[in-house]
């Protein structure tokens, strides 16, 4: 399979856990990270439920992936993200010397790429905007609805 269609194909699992965030009435953003083609792991923000502001997707996710594979390091996997992420967990996943970054819609006001664009690995690709206008309109739909 093309790598395009297996963007698309695992960044519908991350959207599958958006909705998931969605559900439990968090910011609707979803995470997978994929090793060797098998998802092992997926994760949504659980900084609500959790009562803690670092739990975001990634940094979810991040952990998962970790436990599965019993290191710290992804760098054999690439994580798949509905939003472009924060700088706090560009660095998480800088650390965890991910082979590629996936995201979905771009995070104009606080995504890493605004404030600390060297946040990630330096040997980590970076993919933006796949299944982009899905992604967005989740999180434009979520805070219309907030307001």
């Amino acid at each position: 399979m093309e790598q395009e269609k297996k963007d698309e194909m695992y960044m519908r699992k991350a959207l599958t856990e958006a909705r998931q965030a969605l559900l439990e009435g968090e910011i609707p953003i979803g995470a997978v990270v994929v090793c060797q083609d098998h998802v092992i792991a997926r994760a949504h923000n659980l900084t609500e439920t959790l009562h803690d502001v670092t739990a975001h997707a990634e940094m979810q996710a991040i952990t998962a992936a970790a436990n599965e594979l019993g290191g710290k390091y992804l760098t054999d996997c690439t994580l798949y993200v509905t939003v472009e992420p924060c700088v706090m967990c560009a660095g998480a996943l800088g650390w965890s010397q991910l082979a590629r970054v996936v995201y979905g819609a771009a995070d104009e006001k606080r995504g890493y790429q605004l404030y600390a664009p060297r946040a990630l690995h330096p040997k980590t690709n970076i993919k933006g905007g796949i299944l982009e206008e899905e992604c967005r309109q989740m999180m434009q739909d979520f805070f219309k609805n907030k307001r």
